[in-house]
């Protein structure tokens, strides 16, 4: 079962490891990142950062969506964590995810709106997330569990 489906550029960190993990009660972390994937340094480092006791799965996008669509995930109690909007979407898109978390986007030169100090979006992202949302995904801000669920309206954006 997925439990949160959420955007963070830096991906596993101790906001999600222990925060997210823990206030959702999850067992299972798959980050879904084929920049991750492909990276053996950053795989045995996102690792080493994993709570003890809990499964953590490092798999490209499309190695991701084949293990959701198959039913592989569905015994776990899962949070799952990509680096970027685009890649959030097609997870979205394909497997059936009802809402999305947006936790930390990267500032850079394409930036054109920022909600709150670790989301930032430019002019495309704003795009893809206005459809989500007229697509019936519910789409928040919200860094750390504890925080204000702040949930984006097409005019937010």
């Amino acid at each position: 079962m997925i439990k949160l489906c959420r955007v963070d550029h830096r991906l596993l960190h101790g906001q999600v490891a222990f925060s997210w993990s823990h206030a959702l009660g999850v067992d299972a972390i798959l980050v879904a990142s084929d920049a991750a994937a492909a990276d053996p340094i950053r795989m045995k480092a996102m690792r080493l950062a994993k709570p003890v006791g809990m499964k953590l799965v490092i798999k490209s996008i499309a190695d991701s969506i084949a293990a959701i669509k198959s039913g592989a995930t569905d015994k776990y109690k899962l949070l799952i964590v990509v680096g970027s909007v685009a890649d959030a979407t097609r997870l979205v898109k394909t497997c059936g995810i009802s809402s999305l978390n947006l936790g930390g986007t990267e500032k850079n030169k394409s930036t054109t709106k920022s909600l709150g100090i670790a989301v930032h979006l430019s002019d495309e992202e704003r795009k893809i997330i206005r459809q989500l949302i007229r697509d019936g995904i519910e789409v928040e801000v919200r860094q750390v569990a504890k925080d204000k669920k702040v949930v984006l309206a097409e005019e937010d954006l």
